[in-house]
């Protein structure tokens, strides 16, 4: 599979969300553990979690624990995964979403995300998402200060407009190494933090890339130039959006969320599919 550097580190061009598996209508264990070893067996290196990705008030971190596991239990070599966590955006059990950006509580949750991926620093620690109530800079210098303990190996920001990401970018002393933002055919708003993370090197990782959750399969369908580029290359139009947002730019990594095999199986072979200028030129517009 195909690389892309997120920081000091190369990853698969393509990774792995790993929402689907902990919320609601997710699988049980055995299915999520055997997507992500197909996963790995495809060659994606890059997983993307949250200690928010669970469903009940009392299995926070669901998701994280469920990739410590899924990676530890695979028989191959795990020592160039990456695995991204976030914090900062809380489900309280019933449903809902809330945000907390408090330094203090930043710090502890990156401390608990530790202690359930069962490592000694986390390799990606991303600010998940802004709280109006703290802020912006205060959020982003727990992340820094996380940075500076060696508590977490790189720090990123997620849902950030162009002016936070330059902020972030200022507090971090110039060690931001990813924006993780809703982008996909369908969501397009997202354009001008691409540009940005373009022209500061800057890995820029879109979240739902194939529209979310229960939207992917209608791809071909809501889009009939992507349905007849997947025909013509013999792919399918989920391969074709994520090779499109590939082509976008180099540092363009998607992370599409699966909870089954044959689904990620078929997301990772878009890091090798080649599409035409023209092709590319026909989604975008």
């Amino acid at each position: 599979m195909k690389q892309r550097t997120i920081g000091t580190r190369t990853v698969s061009a393509i990774g792995l969300g790993g929402m689907p598996m902990s919320i609601e209508g997710r699988p049980d264990e055995e299915q999520s553990i055997r997507t992500i070893h197909a996963a790995l067996d495809s060659g994606v290196t890059f997983f993307d979690t949250a200690d928010a990705y669970h469903l009940h008030a009392d299995d926070v971190g669901h998701n994280e624990e469920l990739f410590a596991k899924g990676i530890a239990t695979w028989s191959g070599d795990t020592s160039d995964v990456l695995v991204a966590t976030k914090g900062g955006h809380l489900r309280p059990g019933d449903g809902s979403w809330t945000l907390n950006g408090r330094p203090d509580y930043i710090k502890g949750a990156a401390k608990a995300s530790i202690k359930r991926l069962g490592v000694e620093r986390i390799g990606l620690y991303q600010f998940h998402r802004p709280d109006p109530e703290t802020p912006y800079a205060d959020s982003v210098g727990a992340v820094r200060d996380l940075l500076d303990e060696g508590l977490i190996e790189m720090a990123g920001i997620s849902n950030a407009n162009p002016e936070q990401i330059r902020l972030a970018q200022e507090i971090l002393g110039g060690r931001l190494v990813s924006v993780q933002n809703q982008f996909s055919p369908a969501f397009r708003s997202s354009e001008p933090e691409l540009e940005l993370c373009a022209e500061l090197g800057i890995a820029f990782l879109p979240w739902s890339p194939l529209g979310g959750i229960g939207r992917a399969s209608q791809l071909g369908s809501k889009y009939e130039v992507i349905q007849q580029i997947a025909d013509a290359h013999g792919v399918s139009p989920q391969q074709v959006t994520l090779a499109w947002e590939l082509a976008l730019a180099p540092i363009v990594i998607p992370i599409p969320g699966a909870s089954k095999p044959t689904s990620v199986e078929d997301s990772a072979k878009a890091a090798d599919l080649e599409l035409t200028a023209d092709e590319v030129a026909a989604i975008s517009a």
